[in-house]
């Protein structure tokens, strides 16, 4: 199963130039740094939850459970978030995290 919603795999389909340079830049994000695959994954996931974007949180769910990430390391990611984004932001990011880990 593709980690990325279906208007983001059509974008990407119907404009193929920006899907090249898009996946280049990611790429070059990605080894730009000191970071290991674990903390990227979980800052990707972060700063999805805090951008409070429901397919993002998905996706990097997804990808988190691909890097050997636990279920409980994600779910404390989400418990961080209560005191910087609230209570109902934090249990909206925390079924969406549920959506992916009971499946």
């Amino acid at each position: 199963m593709s980690d990325k919603p279906k208007a983001h795999h059509q974008f990407m389909t119907e404009f193929p130039a920006i899907a090249t340079a898009y996946e280049q830049l990611a790429a070059a994000s990605h080894d730009n740094g000191p970071l290991d695959d674990k903390t990227r994954q979980l800052v990707k996931l972060a700063l999805a939850i805090g951008l409070g974007h429901e397919g993002a949180v998905h996706a990097h769910t997804r990808r988190a459970l691909e890097s050997g990430i636990t279920p409980a390391e994600i779910k404390h990611i989400v418990t961080l978030a209560v005191t910087t984004l609230g209570m109902p932001n934090t249990v909206a990011a925390y079924t969406w995290v549920n959506d992916i880990l009971n499946n």
